[in-house]
């Protein structure tokens, strides 16, 4: 028999109609366009804005896009996997609900949290239970609302992040195709530079800490940067020379966009030309679990069987790391 590989086999995705520009942040923080675009790559960024609506929306829309570009049929698929920081609510999953609402009625499902590596860990996640062969569709979601953890009042934060969902189907594949290789890491000292403390186990939010927006997400820049252009290109180096890659074998570099400067720095680590970068940074800022499948669904077109993808990724905890996968199919 021949070896079971977990295959990318469709992408799906979902951003909200709201758009935010850095013209309109002018008018909330003291900030300007200039700055903004130099530091970040940014533009502009998608706001859910609608009441009620949640990370959950936004997985459902991603989801309902894949499923009818792919032509399948939900009741197939296995299992529902929702990467995401920004869950509906506490203890209720929000892949439950999210697999349901898609008619996934024969699939179990879980969330999977590592900030803004969840899709890149995810991806990992997905690909075992394929080559377990006890699972024939596995869908990954990469879903969140940051904008409900957001300050906008704060400009360290504000220009940073958008909201977004992607999702991807694994499927298995005999061909050599799919997840190659995969190098993951993560340091829990790293967690005090990029959080939102109040709301979990150990902080109880309190009227006093809702007041000083202590529920909002936290960022100490300069330390999260430092990290993250160090480990990103560290890992992508890492994983090209453990499966003997050179630059030139390489078709695309998929990386988290979290700011051009690291985007930028991991791609000159591996020295690849610019015209092998995805990038959208420019249009949904940092979508945190969604950036990932949100680049497969911009550049799909693209994208042919057989092209060799380095995804890179680095998020608060700290979580970082990269896969290698070979491209399935032609869009």
């Amino acid at each position: 028999m021949s070896k079971i590989s977990a295959a990318i086999t469709a992408v799906g995705a979902y951003v909200p109609d709201y758009v935010l520009t850095n013209q309109i942040l002018e008018t909330m923080v003291d900030t300007n366009d200039e700055w903004i675009t130099t530091r970040t790559g940014i533009k502009e960024r998608r706001i859910l804005k609608e009441e009620g609506k949640g990370t959950s929306f936004l997985a459902i829309e991603a989801a309902k896009d894949l499923i009818n570009k792919k032509g399948i049929n939900p009741e197939e698929i296995d299992l529902v996997i929702v990467a995401t920081a920004t869950p509906d609510m506490k203890a209720a999953a929000t892949a439950a609900y999210t697999a349901s609402q898609i008619g996934a009625v024969n699939a179990f499902s879980f969330d999977l949290e590592a900030a803004c590596s969840s899709f890149l860990f995810g991806m990992s996640v997905a690909s075992r239970y394929i080559e377990s062969s006890r699972y024939k569709k596995v869908l990954l979601i990469g879903a969140d609302k940051m904008s409900s953890m957001i300050n906008y009042e704060d400009r360290a934060t504000c220009i940073i992040f958008g909201d977004g969902a992607g999702a991807v189907l694994f499927e298995p594949n005999e061909d050599g195709l799919g997840l190659q290789d995969e190098y993951l890491r993560s340091d829990g000292a790293g967690r005090e530079f990029l959080q939102a403390t109040y709301g979990g186990s150990s902080y109880k939010i309190t009227p006093e800490a809702l007041e000083e927006g202590k529920h909002y997400v936290f960022q100490d820049g300069k330390t999260v940067f430092k990290n993250a252009v160090f480990n990103m290109a560290d890992v992508s180096e890492k994983i090209l020379k453990r499966n003997n890659l050179t630059n030139e074998d390489i078709s695309w570099l998929v990386p988290h966009q979290a700011n051009k400067r690291i985007i930028d720095a991991t791609a000159n680590r591996i020295e690849l030309e610019p015209e092998k970068v995805m990038m959208n940074i420019h249009k949904y800022g940092n979508t945190t679990s969604a950036t990932l499948p949100l680049l497969l669904n911009d550049y799909e077109s693209q994208l042919k069987k057989g092209d060799k993808l380095i995804f890179a990724a680095f998020g608060g905890g700290f979580t970082w790391g990269s896969i290698y996968l070979k491209w399935a199919y032609n869009s």
